[in-house]
């Protein structure tokens, strides 16, 4: 490899770094929406794993059932974390496509996952 290709290489993954750092800041303002039990009750989780607002119709605790609410709730949290954690990966791939990097390079440049 000649000194110019890898310059080259160096100055592509520091426009990936600076392209990856406005998209985790741009993450912040990105929303998901989990839900679980039908839409009974819903998350809405940035693209940091934030949770910004649990929602839980009257009838989701209609039985009393305390239990079955919780565990509503968690399973909302995961499906809102699943559609976060999806976004976050389109997100990164296209910074990487931005700056001529193929997603598949830079993912395993991140350390095998986005």
């Amino acid at each position: 490899m000649t000194a110019g290709g890898f310059e080259g290489i160096m100055a592509q993954a520091q426009r990936l770094q600076a392209k990856i750092a406005e998209v985790q800041a741009r993450l912040r303002e990105i929303f998901v929406e989990g839900q679980a039990g039908g839409g009974l009750v819903k998350v809405k989780m940035n693209g940091r794993h934030d949770v910004t607002r649990v929602m839980i119709e009257l009838g989701a605790a209609g039985s009393g059932d305390v239990e079955l609410l919780e565990d509503l709730i968690v399973a909302a949290i995961a499906d809102a974390r699943v559609k976060a954690d999806e976004m976050v990966r389109e997100e990164m791939a296209r910074a990487a496509q931005e700056v001529g990097i193929p997603p598949a390079i830079a993912e395993q440049m991140m350390g095998g996952g986005f």
